[in-house]
């Protein structure tokens, strides 16, 4: 699995919050619910976001916006709308002042506005992620993207007003598609970070999909270079210039990521996690993934099989 993959492979979203959004102007939303990662698919009308202290950017129908939290942001019919609902952690709404709406804007399944005849259909999902490889990509990922959606948003239209069994499923699914096509479409832009065009680079991409694919091999800098056919010197400069670390800073990273997501696993230990990822021992990783994430494994595990 390269890094893309393991990236994209990361968000799979259990029970997460969607919303369809019916509104008619004017109408302006306070996002404060603190969301690692929320998805936005415009299907009809158009809305402006704005995060603070940047210009408005335009959605118009059939975009989607990915906004990387926990910042507050503004989803409104017109940039100079003030906010009338404040949306709050774990999803409560209420106005400016602090005064509730739970209830007082259902519009049915999984729906919600001022105006159920609104000309203006916004589709939301949130994500709350969890582990090193979905923090890699936090990482990795400007505040807000705005891609093309394609044919997953009239899927997803379809679908969230449903409530049959094994709903809930099948929304999840349909929302990890809905990212990864807006992200694989965002990462293949100029915008994307170093270490993703240095893929396409013969001989730094090589050698950064052999660490991808082999994490657990004792690797030098010396035997990658002997792999891809250049100096040892030569390997360190280009990958350091492409990739911004040096190879085995990389390596560490790759390694200890992996780790974080294998201990989201249950049935998984410390030693086997070590083994596969190349650590010669349950120690060794152990004072590795702490020197770097500041909590131990068993830590971590427990925090994230919450």
């Amino acid at each position: 699995m390269d890094q893309l993959a393991a990236l994209l492979d990361g968000p799979r979203a259990r029970g997460a919050f969607l919303l369809r959004s019916v509104l008619a102007p004017p109408w302006a939303l306070r996002i404060q619910d603190e969301a690692p990662l929320s998805v936005i698919a415009q299907v009809s009308g158009e809305s402006w976001i704005a995060l603070d202290g940047r210009a408005p950017v335009r959605l118009p129908p059939g975009e989607v916006a990915v906004t990387r939290g926990p910042e507050p942001y503004t989803v409104a019919d017109h940039p100079g709308t003030e906010p009338q609902v404040v949306i709050h952690p774990g999803q409560h709404c209420a106005t400016p002042d602090g005064r509730p709406l739970t209830g007082t804007m259902d519009l049915g399944v999984r729906t919600w506005g001022n105006d159920p005849d609104g000309g203006t259909v916004l589709l939301t999902g949130t994500y709350n992620l969890e582990g090193a490889v979905s923090r890699r990509l936090l990482e990795a990922l400007p505040r807000l993207i705005v891609q093309p959606g394609g044919p997953i948003i009239p899927l997803l239209t379809d679908e969230i007003v449903k409530d049959e069994p094994g709903q809930e499923a099948v929304l999840d699914r349909l929302l990890d598609v809905l990212l990864i096509a807006v992200l694989r479409a965002w990462f293949a832009t100029h915008e994307a970070p170093g270490w993703f065009r240095a893929m396409s680079d013969p001989v730094v991409g090589r050698a950064m999909r052999m660490m991808h694919n082999d994490p657990a091999r004792p690797w030098t800098v010396a035997a990658l270079a002997a792999e891809v056919g250049v100096s040892r010197a030569s390997l360190a400069r280009r990958f350091t210039e492409l990739v911004g670390e040096p190879p085995m800073a990389f390596l560490t990273g790759w390694r200890l990521a992996l780790a974080a997501d294998l201990l989201r696993e249950p049935d998984t230990t410390i030693g086997s996690v070590a083994r596969k990822v190349g650590y010669g021992s349950p120690f060794a990783l152990s004072a590795a993934f702490k020197r770097v994430h500041g909590v131990s494994p068993q830590e971590h595990r427990a925090g994230a099989l919450l």
